[in-house]
Formats: structure tokens, C-alpha cells, sequence
């Protein structure tokens, strides 16, 4: 499994090979990870160095106290982060948006009919990718036209499945 994690304005890309080893932006490393006492306290092993951290859920994020310092990080699989790149690009008010897959999987539900109008926000299409459902929501206020996709489709990465005007 792949996960890109942000902290501060750094990226780190680690790369879980198996239960004792992962590779941090390319570099692999011998890891042992263990909770300690049931408490959001963690031991962790690195190539036999010995650190131990605690480690807090926040919104959208986690804090991670090591060392006497305070850490925000952003942890997200490559899912999650083809889907906050598909949806992050600036969306003009008055242009047609048109929803592309992020990546290839099975529309699930399309709870919207063309015609329709529609809020920011609302879910547009419910697609279901790597055993995961995704919520693609509409960035902007407006009308869905050219639905091109029904539950049961299959679609590719980038294929357009409806747009808003």
C-alpha cells in the first residue's frame, strides 16, 4: 500500500512492503510498530533505533507529539489522493464542469438526474474503486447535464461521467 503524508509543506511517500519493512520517499527501512498499553502511544523501531511518539486523530489530520515536538500530518492513500486532486482545481462559476473518474472503478449510484438542479457540495456520482466507495461531490451550484453514466458501469480514469453547467 501507498501513502503520501504532509507535513507542514513537505511530502513523504511511503511504501508499506510487508509487516517488518516499508520504504520512506524510496529508502527502505527495517520497522517494528507496537501500541503501548492501549493508549495513543506508540514504539517504533527503525533499523533498531528505538522511538516513541504520541499520536492524536484531528479533523482530517493527525498530531504526532515526538521528540518535544508538536507535528500535524496529513496521511493519505492513492485513492484519496487522486480524489482531492480531481476535486481540487479551481471550478469558474460560469464554465461547464465536467466530472471525470479519478480513477477506474464501478459507478455504484447516481443519485442526480439530468435536469436536475443541484447545490455545492451535493453528491453527484457514488463510485466504488479498490473495495471503497467514494462520494464524487459537485464543487459548485448548478445544473447536471450530459449524464453519460448509470449504476452498474464500468469507467476508466479520466472518462467524463456528467457535467454541470
Amino acid at each position: 500500500m501507498r501513502y503520501v503524508t504532509t507535513i507542514g509543506k513537505q511530502e513523504f511517500l511511503i511504501d508499506i512492503i510487508d509487516e517488518k519493512h516499508l520504504a520512506l520517499n524510496g529508502q527502505v527501512y527495517q520497522i517494528d510498530f507496537d501500541v503501548i498499553c492501549d493508549q495513543p502511544v506508540y514504539s517504533l523501531l527503525i533499523n533498531e533505533k528505538s522511538y516513541e511518539a504520541y499520536v492524536y486523530p484531528v479533523e482530517n489530520a493527525w498530531q504526532v507529539l515526538l521528540h518535544g515536538r508538536l507535528y500535524q500530518a496529513v496521511v493519505e492513500d492513492e485513492a484519496e489522493r487522486r480524489l482531492r486532486t480531481a476535486s481540487a482545481g479551481a471550478v469558474s462559476e460560469h464554465e461547464e464542469f465536467k466530472l471525470e473518474a479519478p480513477m477506474p472503478g464501478l459507478v455504484v449510484a447516481v443519485p442526480v438526474t439530468e435536469g436536475q438542479e443541484i447545490k455545492k457540495g451535493e453528491v453527484l456520482v457514488i463510485l466504488e474503486s479498490m473495495k471503497m466507495q467514494n462520494e464524487l461531490r459537485s464543487p459548485r451550484d448548478g445544473s447536471v447535464s450530459r449524464l453519460r453514466v448509470k449504476a452498474g458501469d464500468n469507467v476508466e480514469q479520466h472518462q467524463t461521467m456528467l457535467s454541470v453547467v
